[in-house]
C-alpha cells in the first residue's frame, strides 16, 4: 500500500516551472495532467528526504535549497468506493544543479509561467499554484473531490 504521505516540488528557472506531463504509465490517476515533480514518502523518510529522492529520480536534479510553501488535503469521494486522503508538503526551489534525464512517469518540459496555469490540471492544483504565485506564507489547503470534480475548498 502507498503511503498517504506525498511531496510535490514546482521548480523555477527563467520565469518557467519545470512540469511533467503524465504520459507515460497506465492506470495513472494523474493521466494526461501536467503536474510538479514528488511522489509517495518510503518507509522512515521526512518530507525533505522524499522531496529530495523524487526530485533526484525523476529529473536528474539535485535541489541545493528549496522552501516548504504548504500542506494539502486531498479527500477523494467516488460513488461507490471507500473514499481515499492524501497529505501532500508543497515545495518551490529556484536552486538546483544537474542535467534533466528522461522520467519513466512523463514528460519534463520548462514551461513559462505565463503559459502554465493553461494546461491540463487537477482544478485544486489551481487555488496551491495561485498562492505560490502570490507569494503567501505557508498555508494549509484542503481540497475536496467527489467523483473527479472539486467540490470543496478550504484555506487556512
Amino acid at each position: 500500500m502507498k503511503s498517504p504521505l506525498t511531496t510535490l516540488c514546482y521548480i523555477e528557472k527563467d520565469e518557467c516551472y519545470l512540469m511533467l506531463h503524465r504520459v507515460k504509465k497506465q492506470n495513472d490517476i494523474n493521466r494526461d495532467k501536467w503536474i510538479g515533480v514528488g511522489g509517495h514518502f518510503e518507509f522512515g523518510e521526512s518530507p525533505e528526504d522524499c522531496l529530495l529522492r523524487e526530485v533526484k529520480e525523476e529529473t536528474g536534479l539535485v535541489l541545493n535549497s528549496y522552501k516548504f510553501r504548504g500542506i494539502v488535503t486531498f479527500v477523494s469521494r467516488e460513488d461507490g468506493k471507500e473514499d481515499v486522503c492524501e497529505y501532500m508538503c508543497l515545495y518551490t526551489s529556484d536552486d538546483f544543479s544537474g542535467e534533466l534525464i528522461d522520467c519513466d512517469e512523463g514528460k519534463l518540459e520548462w514551461v513559462k509561467k505565463s503559459e502554465f496555469k493553461k494546461l491540463n490540471f487537477w482544478e485544486g492544483d489551481y487555488v496551491f499554484l495561485d498562492l505560490i504565485e502570490k507569494n503567501s506564507p505557508f498555508f494549509s489547503l484542503k481540497l475536496v473531490y467527489k467523483n473527479g470534480r472539486l467540490v470543496e475548498t478550504v484555506i487556512s
